[in-house]
């Protein structure tokens, strides 16, 4: 029998569906915001891979090595969902703003209904973002075969739902979108760029190593750059040592595998999920 302040739990499963969906209804009603979504990644497709990529050459210097546009084509696909994903947390700020989170906070729901709910439709938009990005593969030489994407997906959703969890749990304490605006990029920005998107992760500084294996988005953008290179049509001289090319994260001389990564992304989710449920939970 349910009492009450606690409400019963198809309550809660409802206030979460109901939610997750005005997320994606939001973002499919938004049709600039999709257009847009597509331009980001365009930009450094095509111009920011182009300009490096005439710099670098292959990775390892010969015609036969990996093209550095093959290379980042996987970390625009994993820039993509993380920002749609972190950034979604902005809705709820907007939400507060126009007084529509104080009407759901007193609804006879459970309070973190309304985080995981929020979470999880900011994962599926940024997933859906993301494999948008994939129209642009015969572009740079990469190809995307059936079940290479049903291998992506799941680590890409993995990844969008723990930045959409960071994203509601700083959104979570802020009252003005210029506020969120401000420290997701602060915070976000660093991640991104210290993950491995960017560059290979061989011959790095000390102290930049040390960053990239303690940032959790560098587990993420590792298992889907390996998943697609390992899938192209690459020398066997090649695929056989992905990690002399800066694939493979190794700590204490372990080379973490593909499984490895996923359990650190999906634990960091989790982590932030229930960081996310607290702090929506304390609202006044």
């Amino acid at each position: 029998m349910t009492t009450a302040t606690t409400p019963p739990a198809t309550a809660t499963l409802s206030a979460i569906r109901i939610i997750w969906k005005r997320e994606i209804l939001r973002w499919w009603r938004n049709k600039a915001r999709m257009v847009g979504s597509l331009g980001f990644p365009l930009i450094f497709l095509f111009v920011f891979g182009s300009g490096l990529g005439g710099a670098m050459g292959s990775l390892a210097g010969s015609a036969a090595d990996i093209d550095f546009e093959q290379f980042i084509f996987p970390g625009i696909i994993a820039m993509t969902v993380f920002f749609a994903s972190i950034f979604n947390g902005i809705s709820l700020v907007y939400d507060r703003e126009f007084g529509l989170l104080k009407e759901v906070l007193v609804a006879p729901v459970n309070r973190s209904a309304i985080a995981f709910g929020k979470t999880l439709g900011g994962a599926t938009v940024a997933t859906v973002q993301g494999t948008l990005v994939f129209i642009f593969a015969p572009l740079v030489g990469v190809h995307l075969t059936p079940l290479l994407v049903l291998k992506m997906w799941p680590i890409m959703f993995a990844g969008a739902f723990a930045l959409a969890a960071m994203g509601v749990a700083l959104a979570a304490r802020m009252s003005s979108t210029e506020s969120f605006q401000l420290i997701n990029q602060f915070i976000t920005f660093p991640l991104m760029f210290l993950s491995g998107i960017f560059f290979p992760l061989q011959g790095l500084p000390a102290w930049m190593n040390a960053v990239v294996k303690v940032n959790p988005i560098s587990y993420a953008v590792d298992p889907l750059r390996r998943l697609v290179l390992e899938a192209q049509s690459l020398p066997q001289s090649v695929l056989g040592n992905l990690g002399d090319y800066g694939l493979g994260i190794s700590i204490g001389g372990h080379q973490m595998t593909v499984w490895e990564d996923i359990i650190i992304v999906v634990g960091f989710g989790l982590l932030m999920n229930l960081l996310a449920m607290w702090l929506v939970s304390m609202q006044d």
